[in-house]
């Protein structure tokens, strides 16, 4: 099977089987072809060349519609689902029961609690799924899948947005699926998630197959050297750095109901982890030190200066820069090209006016120097792949010369080529003597990369760990509150 656009080969001569009650894991770095292959086999995209056949029966191009009547289901990474309406109205979108033309609404909600219980849902069929968390929509999703008895179900990046709870409650229900016969195929990033829930794995490079093999046969390195078409020394560079001054400190810091009397401190050439459940507080916090979200009260100081935050415009002038988990929703324009994506912190002026030559000078600086892979700067940011376009949100933050980084989920969607280029970053900012505050949801990069973890659990500090004291099993304990594992 093949797949091109306008100048591009996106999938090229793939030939693949899969099994019924198998997990097939699909890896490989940003732009290898995953997502696309899977759109052809859902019918999103038409193919180029090939053909898919399920239980020995060519299916013929029809769109996304005829090929969930076949069977075929896909839960993107960004939900299908119509917010304002009910749970039970979005599962039967298209096939509501009933007679005759009229709708059995009885009849959609007792067949809705049927599917929700198979995906482990507790929720009213009626209620709208708008006021629902991002787990339970996505359980909605496969639950959608079920309605339509597909026996092939494809998950894009399934986990990117759950915690580890959420993510292990998500594998228990693929088993059960898998139990029944349906064939799983499964995209992720994270290296763990393969072999903890694949069957198989499938490595894509280039648009091409680079190879195929049961979980139990490849070891993580391989899995890397494949994906990469090399050998990838170091997944989390990390140099021996001294740490000196305070730089940025935080005394006593508040806002409302979510964080409470918060202090801490960031030493030059420190990379700062942050850990904690999702709503612990960690992102809240960032976004108060940079202005978005102001804190009620405490205070904050840059080298000993005590600062007057009203706003990220405050944050800036004084030094301090965010790169956001949400870099799509809030950290880039989409529509805008790297270039001015790149100044747009600190636009280049040259009598009252934007200097557009200056502007694309150092977008092609920091092209060069982050290794920012597109053919000209002024390439919409939204064609780029995800490591990519964090890249471009890194070097505007490195155009208005910030001291304090803060990286919240900086790993998150990304290959592990891309991971390991952007933790080198961090590396050599923090080697250069800035202040990095690394947050993130996925142990093994605090683990790897800080050299303190700051816990959060409810808004406050739960416990501070030295690098000599990590483990997993003392994060999680501060994390959650458990006894007898705090440091």
């Amino acid at each position: 099977m093949g797949k091109r656009f306008p100048g591009v080969v996106a999938v090229s001569g793939v030939s693949l089987r899969i099994d019924p009650g198998e997990v097939h894991v699909f890896a490989g770095e940003n732009g290898a072809g995953k997502s696309t292959l899977m759109k052809l086999i859902a019918q999103v995209e038409p193919p180029t060349s090939g053909t898919v056949a399920l239980g020995g029966r060519t299916a013929q191009y029809q769109g996304p519609g005829a090929a969930r009547k076949l069977g075929v289901a896909m839960v993107h990474q960004e939900f299908a689902l119509a917010p304002d309406l009910s749970v039970a109205e979005n599962l039967f979108i298209g096939h509501e029961p009933g007679r005759g033309g009229w709708i059995s609404r009885s009849a959609e909600r007792r067949a809705a609690r049927e599917l929700l219980a198979r995906v482990g849902l507790d929720v009213d069929p009626n209620r709208r799924v708008s006021t629902l968390p991002t787990a339970a929509q996505q359980r909605i999703e496969i639950a959608k899948a079920l309605a339509v008895q597909a026996g092939v179900l494809i998950l894009d990046e399934p986990t990117a947005s759950l915690t580890e709870r959420e993510a292990g409650e998500l594998f228990g229900i693929i088993r059960e699926l898998t139990a029944q016969g349906i064939a799983v195929l499964y995209i992720s990033h994270r290296l763990d998630e393969i072999f903890e829930v694949g069957d198989r794995v499938t490595v894509m490079r280039d648009g091409e197959v680079a190879g195929t093999h049961p979980v139990g046969e490849i070891d993580e390195t391989g899995l890397v050297r494949l994906m990469v078409g090399r050998e990838v020394d170091d997944l989390y560079p990390r140099s021996d750095r001294e740490v000196g001054r305070v730089r940025l400190q935080v005394d006593g810091l508040g806002r409302r109901e979510q964080l409470h009397d918060i202090s801490f401190e960031v030493r030059a050439g420190e990379i700062l982890g942050m850990a904690g459940l999702v709503g612990a507080g960690r992102t809240e916090l960032a976004r108060a030190v940079f202005g978005a979200e102001p804190p009620d009260s405490g205070s904050i100081a840059l080298d000993g200066r005590r600062l007057r935050i009203r706003d990220p415009a405050d944050a800036i002038s004084a030094g301090i820069g965010y790169l956001t988990e949400s870099r799509k929703a809030d950290g880039l324009a989409m529509q805008l090209g790297v270039d001015k994506n790149i100044t747009m912190a600190r636009l280049p002026m040259r009598a009252g006016l934007i200097d557009l030559r200056a502007e694309h000078r150092t977008a092609e600086r920091f092209r060069e120097r982050l290794g920012i892979r597109v053919p000209r700067v002024g390439r919409p940011v939204r064609m780029l792949s995800g490591g990519n376009q964090q890249k471009v949100v890194l070097a505007r933050w490195l155009e208005t010369g910030a001291e304090v980084l803060f990286f919240d989920e900086p790993g998150r969607g990304m290959d592990v080529g891309a991971k390991a280029e952007m933790f080198q970053q961090l590396d050599l900012l923090a080697g250069q003597g800035k202040a990095v505050v690394l947050i993130s949801s996925y142990l093994p990069e605090l683990l790897n990369m800080c050299d303190r973890i700051l816990v959060l659990r409810g808004g406050r500090i739960a416990g501070q760990l030295q690098r000599a004291e990590f483990s997993e099993e003392r994060v999680v304990a501060l994390a959650t509150g458990a006894k007898g594992n705090h440091a």
